[in-house]
């Protein structure tokens, strides 16, 4: 058993299949990006930058993005990268020329072009003759939308969109007045939203300390620094909120915008640090002047209280400062510029009027004065937010390109790195936490068998993998707590509660299951015995044979399954008949229930279903009894064939399980699909795979695992690669953002089958 599962040769397969070696990475082709870039300081340049690096990070072995800066006559950056094209937005030469270049290179499918109407002033028509000369199809995402255009505004406008492909905008509104006020098709438009970063659980409290806010309540904005902030509607406010709150602090966070230096000098700003002597505010305002690198831009705004946007631009249809903040979890006050009203709408922020100092204020006094009030607003903010990541943002984009590229290669998901941050973060000295807030660990959710089972699991597969000797401490937690667990009688409770009890909730639910997987996780330790010290296999040794005379009791369709697992892995001649025992349950089960149309242990698809027939599996490969092998095959074909659509999963929804006489005719609920159950596919599917070599198994594994990374119905990103936990579930609209562990295990079991 344990050398069919655990082959180092048939594990570098995997792994190099998942990424890509077999690829020839030479006959990638190029999507060229026509935008600012850094060190240009412009946030279409920061825009640009950060989709790139998105777009690498997921999808690197499917396309290569290239650059292609603007600069005007005057600038001349040194860039990061080779820039094998440049545009001259002052020169109608330079149109031709990069159009003619690109147009040469057979590699290049697609242009992706960042419009902002400042860009292409001058000269009048140069755009025109890029997009006329280029025979390459083009993307155009539209920065600004101006509502209510006049007569050559509008034609303009078409006239670009006729040359793209499609065009991207970053809000609904943005995306109704092309439609409605220029006239332009709705099916060319797609709305993918500025993106935002994914953002670690930090302790407010430590930022504060950090930035020496301690003590402090802090109100923030940032931005290139200019009039069309309208800053000094904050200022005028504060008088109102610190006769209130007079531990109060406004950060200002951002140099001013480089062509308003250009052109006006520091003018502004002096007009800001003036009034703030005039209101006698020096106590409670701090200029930070400067163009933040992101991490400490991050932490700023992770610290702050509440951020205020008060910019007076009405037409200014969508701000990444705004999206970074309320990503950072920030209560919002904001302007109602389109950008706010779309994402605001839905009780997560206060909108107020332009320019309106007392009204700010009132509404900075109210959150201020209202912890609780805060916290659902930064919570129903992380939730609105999600599916902007950056990694969402990506996903979209990568998708937009399969359909209007001349390349129609399958994207390939790359494999994240091992993130173990969550499951330390969730682990304390007794066991793996429950339950989280968001990535926050809630302690008072308690502790579970199932959930340490699990986790032992994972951690004894790292181990094997890496020989990462810190491993050794979680893995030796999960196991004391499973001993914890067990009661004179052999069985296993579940449930224990922050203050280390049992709860009641041990003797009012069933507890087969969470025995089963004990047992499966310490069977899996005990086949590690060789590389792990030698106390843990003792004791996964007895706590197992104690539990043994209980365990044969049970008929629970998936706690069998779990133990036969277990008992497989433990490889012990002894243990051999009650592994056939459980086994020939299961045989007796799926012989009642199967017929013509229906291969299945039961007469229902539920949970867990992968399980079974890796189960029987195991069983052939310890006893060799064929029929278990025929069982498994016909199980798991049928398995496959209600969850694998195309060349996607979706497993059986908790919303309503798939029942036998249902098949046919009624449609599967659309969300309700849990971690778990794809982590058991992809487990499943990797015990067929090296057993059988049938290359099949192998690529339903990959795009089981990519279910995880985006490939779903929401094409949402389930795990979270900054905090390295899984979300709960995806359900019909939304991801729960919550990251449990059983969802952080969950992945870690599946992502640990690749390596």
């Amino acid at each position: 058993m344990n050398k069919n599962i655990n082959s180092d040769v048939e594990d570098k397969a995997i792994r190099q299949s998942y990424n890509g070696i077999k690829h020839k990475t030479y006959d990638k082709k190029e999507i060229v990006f026509v935008s600012t870039f850094p060190p240009k300081v412009c946030g279409i340049a920061t825009y640009t930058q950060d989709l790139i690096k998105s777009l690498q990070a997921k999808f690197g072995e499917s396309f290569k993005s290239i650059i292609c800066p603007m600069e005007t006559e005057e600038e001349n950056y040194e860039y990061q990268e080779y820039t094998e094209y440049k545009l001259n937005i002052s020169d109608a030469i330079s149109y031709l020329e990069l159009a003619a270049k690109i147009n040469k290179n057979d590699k290049v499918d697609l242009v992706m072009l960042e419009h902002e109407f400042g860009f292409f002033n001058e000269p009048r028509n140069g755009l025109f003759l890029f997009l006329e000369n280029l025979k390459k199809d083009v993307i155009i995402t539209f920065h600004t939308v101006l509502p209510k255009p006049d007569k050559e505004l509008k034609e303009k406008v078409k006239k670009i969109a006729d040359f793209a492909k499609s065009l991207v905008v970053m809000t609904s509104i943005s995306a109704d007045i092309l439609s409605n006020e220029y006239g332009i098709s709705s099916d060319k438009i797609r709305i993918i939203p500025h993106g935002t970063h994914l953002l670690p659980f930090t302790d407010k409290i430590a930022l504060k300390e950090k930035y020496n806010l301690k003590n402090k309540k802090v109100l923030s904005t940032f931005g290139l620094l200019g009039s069309g902030k309208n800053i000094e509607t904050t200022l005028k406010a504060l008088p109102e909120i610190i006769a209130k709150n007079p531990d109060i602090i406004f950060l200002i966070l951002g140099k001013t915008h480089p062509a308003i230096v250009r052109n006006e000098g520091e003018i502004y700003r002096e007009f800001l640090e003036d009034l703030t002597c005039k209101l006698h505010l020096e106590n409670h305002i701090r200029f930070i002047n400067d163009y933040l690198p992101l991490q400490e831009l991050l932490e700023y705004l992770q610290l702050t209280d509440v951020y205020l946007f008060t910019s007076k631009d009405r037409n200014q249809a969508v701000s990444g400062t705004f999206s970074y903040a309320i990503s950072s979890g920030c209560a919002i006050v904001s302007t109602p510029i389109p950008h706010a009203l779309e994402v605001l709408k839905e009780d997560i922020g206060i909108i107020i009027d332009f320019e309106a100092p007392g009204q700010l204020a009132v509404a900075v006094n109210t959150l201020l004065e209202n912890e609780s009030k805060r916290e659902k607003l930064r919570l129903k903010s992380l939730e609105k937010m999600a599916p902007t990541a950056w990694e969402n943002s990506s996903i979209l984009h990568a998708l937009l390109f399969q359909e209007f590229g001349n390349n129609k290669t399958e994207l390939s998901y790359t494999l994240p790195e091992i993130n173990l941050g969550h499951i330390q973060n969730m682990t304390t000295d007794f066991g793996i936490i429950q339950f989280s807030k968001i990535s926050k660990p809630d302690i008072n959710s308690g502790y579970t068998l199932d959930d340490n089972a699990r986790a032992m699991i994972g951690m004894c597969r790292h181990f094997e993998i890496s020989k990462d000797k810190s491993d050794l401490q979680l893995i030796s937690i999960y196991l004391n707590y499973i001993k914890f667990c067990q009661q004179k009688d052999g069985s296993l409770l579940n449930y224990v509660d922050e203050q280390k009890h049992f709860t009641q909730q041990n003797y009012e639910t069933n507890l087969d299951d969470s025995n089963g997987r004990a047992i499966w996780a310490l069977g899996f330790l005990i086949s590690l015995k060789e590389i792990l010290p030698q106390e843990f296999s003792e004791t996964a040794e007895k706590i197992i044979q104690k539990n043994l005379v209980w365990a044969e009791k049970i008929h629970s369709t998936r706690a069998m399954a779990f133990i036969i697992k277990g008992l497989c892995y433990q490889n012990s001649e002894k243990n051999l008949p009650l592994l056939k025992v459980l086994a020939n349950r299961l045989v007796k089960m799926y012989q009642h229930e199967a017929n013509n149309d229906w291969h299945w242990f039961e007469s229902y698809l539920t949970y867990g279903n992968s399980l079974l027939p890796e189960a029987l599996l195991c069983a052939w490969i310890s006893t060799k009894d064929e029929l278990y092998k025929q069982i498994a095959e016909e199980s798991f074909q049928f398995l496959i064939s209600k969850i694998m659509i195309d060349d996607s999963i979706k497993v059986i929804s908790n919303k309503g399980w798939l029942q036998k006489e249902n098949t046919e005719n009624v449609p599967p609920p659309i969300g309700g699909e849990q971690p778990i159950d794809v982590a058991y596919t992809v487990l499943a599917l990797s015990a067929f795979y090296k057993t059988f070599k049938d290359e099949k198994y192998l690529q339903m594994m990959q795009n089981s695992f990519n279910w995880f990374l985006g490939k779903n119905h929401l094409s949402q990103i389930i795990y979270n690669p900054v905090t390295g936990g899984c979300y709960d579930g995806l359900e019909e609209k939304n991801v729960n953002l919550n990251q449990g562990a059983e969802s952080t295990i969950s992945y870690l079991m599946a992502r640990l089958c690749f390596d």
